[in-house]
């Protein structure tokens, strides 16, 4: 396992595989556990009518802010879910560095980086107050070969939580330092609007510098490039409060219009916003930042 850097050693939560219970973690209040059509209606899957709900129990654990869910090396053994909540899930190198590689939150599936070497290769964070469902695995490989249309659901949610990722290299790679972080806020919309909840008016539950680490960008570039796009009016913005404006703006920018061209009065917010949107139209290749 790799060191950390200024990392908390209290606030490590470790799964105790022999009682499914976590060190820092505890059991919610309110549910110690789920059945199989809560947890499938969670990851938004369909399960045959055969499957019975009585035979799979699946068991929830608190987190607090700062916890962590599983670390970098810890054997594999349990899936996990968000009931509620946001985490992040960091890659850590030799020098203890962390790299954000992902945001779960409501209904998605984490802990697969676990499957291939038995030991997860990564670790998740809790951002909020996060509930948890735990899913040993050998009870799914269990469930698998027993319900062959529940596995087949189950490894479509997993290719759905790569496919997430692999779009997120791909931008990366293809866009410029704005347009990166106007992808962010709309991803966030889609997955905030997905959920039922608003998508034009949500909070940041992680910090400039982890949306950073995210897009590969600098902490100064992110506070930047938000503070341009809340000039314009694409966005409005209080510290971690976002409403969106113009969501389609977002979507289709490319590239920002010269900073002296976003500055007040409002007749100068419309001429950036034209220069935006012809930006959008524009075929132009634009280098990655």
């Amino acid at each position: 396992m790799y060191p950390r850097k200024n990392a908390d050693a209290g606030s490590v939560s470790t799964i105790n595989t022999s009682s499914g219970m976590a060190e820092n973690g505890w059991p919610r209040a309110n549910k110690l556990w789920s059945n199989l059509s809560d947890v499938c209606t969670l990851l938004r899957i369909n399960i045959s009518s055969s499957i019975t709900d009585d035979d799979f129990r699946f068991q929830h654990v608190h987190f607090k802010p700062g916890q962590r869910i599983h670390t970098v090396g810890q054997p594999f053994d349990m899936l996990y879910i968000v009931n509620s909540g946001f985490l992040k899930t960091v890659m850590i190198d030799e020098s203890g560095n962390e790299q954000v590689i992902s945001f779960p939150m409501k209904g998605d599936l984490f802990g697969i980086d676990g499957i291939h070497n038995r030991q997860y290769t990564s670790e998740a964070v809790a951002l909020s107050s996060c509930d948890i469902i735990l899913v040993p695995f050998k009870k799914f490989a269990a469930m698998g070969r027993t319900h062959a249309d529940l596995e087949t659901a189950i490894y479509s949610v997993m290719s759905r939580e790569l496919t997430r990722e692999q779009a997120m290299v791909s931008m990366l790679g293809s866009l410029c330092a704005e347009a990166r972080v106007a992808r962010f806020l709309v991803s966030l919309s889609d997955r905030f609007s997905a959920l039922g909840y608003s998508g034009k008016e949500f909070n940041l539950r992680m910090t400039r510098h982890e949306i950073g680490s995210y897009l590969g960008l600098t902490l100064e570039t992110v506070s930047r490039t938000l503070s341009a796009f809340n000039d314009i009016g694409l966005i409005s913005v209080d510290q971690r409060a976002i409403a969106i404006n113009d969501l389609h703006a977002l979507k289709t920018l490319r590239r920002l219009p010269p900073s002296r061209a976003r500055t007040k009065p409002d007749s100068a917010k419309k001429k950036a916003l034209a220069a935006v949107a012809a930006a959008a139209q524009s075929t132009e290749a634009v280098p990655a930042a």
